[in-house]
């Protein structure tokens, strides 16, 4: 399950409503809880400008080593992990593609919200398959308190 406070999950559905009719992109920061670490709780993002150019970027998105990197450092110096990937699907449901499964890398929550006409919409989470065959659904939950509590 990935959690995710509700400023991080107020900011997924800004940036992808500002990113439309294109698709947006970014990392999510957290920790690693519960068992096996299976409970993720997203409390900041490191948004990113999608590297795919021109029209591309209506139904692909692309993050570049140099932002991964970006994230990792911002990461360590919050004492925090990068626990996964966000993006928009403009107009399309929050259901990965068939890019998204090719392009996607083991061990990260792929959060991915819906954009119709606009407007944020539906907003889900997805975990990659150990045999990299498919996805499968991750509870998403929003945590309603602050972005990140207070240390």
């Amino acid at each position: 399950m990935i959690s995710l406070f509700r400023d991080a999950e107020a900011l997924v559905r800004s940036e992808a409503e500002a990113a439309y009719p294109y698709e947006c992109c970014g990392l999510v920061m957290g920790v690693l809880d519960g068992q096996d670490g299976d409970l993720r709780k997203g409390s900041a993002l490191v948004v990113v400008a999608n590297a795919r150019e021109g029209d591309a970027r209506r139904r692909r998105f692309s993050i570049g080593p140099e932002d991964f990197l970006r994230a990792e450092r911002e990461a360590a110096r919050l004492g925090l992990d990068v626990i996964g990937v966000y993006h928009s699907h403009p107009d399309h449901p929050a259901v990965p593609s068939e890019y998204d499964l090719s392009h996607a890398l083991p061990f990260y929550s792929y959060v991915i919200v819906s954009v119709e006409g606009g407007r944020a919409g539906d907003m889900t989470s997805w975990r990659l398959a150990p045999d990299r065959s498919s996805f499968a659904p991750e509870p998403l939950e929003v945590d309603p308190g602050p972005a990140r509590p207070e240390s």
